[in-house]
């Protein structure tokens, strides 16, 4: 499994661990991390994505191509450019996720020093019958604008704080993001 990335005709370590990985999709979803603009908002999560993976940075010229090949780690090789509904979010649903990959993996993940993305990421994706599995059921149906059985209706309107995603841009308002503006410029 990958431990360094190329650039500029150099090898440089990155972080490998799940938390890590989990750490960045945070500070990426993060509402409080934009800019003035669209491309300030894209420069300031590129920077993130850069401080977080890669210890020495700072030393990496083509950013860019950095960027892609972090990109490239998270998607184990196996990125998807089409456009899917959002019915998941690594933040908020942790606290079924975790219970779920530990149940693949056999022992409490968060136990271990250091678990690799990729490893992290093959046991998500053999995630069984779960809490989590039955909650992204859900929020596909609904995604699809499919007919919800009642049991179903009922399971969301007792359970809301699982199955409805947050939408974080709410969480803020104005004068707080031009607060953070001010502390990032």
């Amino acid at each position: 499994m990958p431990e360094t990335i190329f650039v500029d005709g150099k090898e440089y370590a990155i972080r490998t661990d799940f938390r890590v990985v989990l750490d960045l999709f945070t500070a990426l979803s993060d509402p409080e991390m934009v800019g003035e603009t669209e491309s300030e908002t894209n420069e300031i999560r590129a920077r993130l994505m850069l401080e977080i993976m890669i210890p020495e940075y700072d030393k990496i010229e083509d950013k860019t191509e950095a960027i892609n090949q972090i990109c490239e780690f998270v998607d184990m090789g196996e990125g998807d450019s089409k456009p899917h509904p959002k019915v998941m979010d690594w933040q908020q649903d942790a606290k079924l996720i975790i219970p779920a990959v530990n149940k693949v993996i056999g022992h409490d993940i968060r136990m271990e020093k250091h678990m690799h993305w990729w490893t992290f990421l093959s046991a998500y994706m053999e995630i069984g019958e779960s809490t989590f599995s039955h909650v992204l059921h859900l929020r596909q149906k609904k995604a699809k604008g499919k007919k919800l059985e009642k049991w179903e209706q009922e399971f969301i309107r007792e359970n809301k704080d699982l199955v409805i995603l947050k939408d974080a841009s709410n969480e803020r308002d104005e004068e707080e993001k031009e607060e953070l503006r001010k502390l990032l410029y």
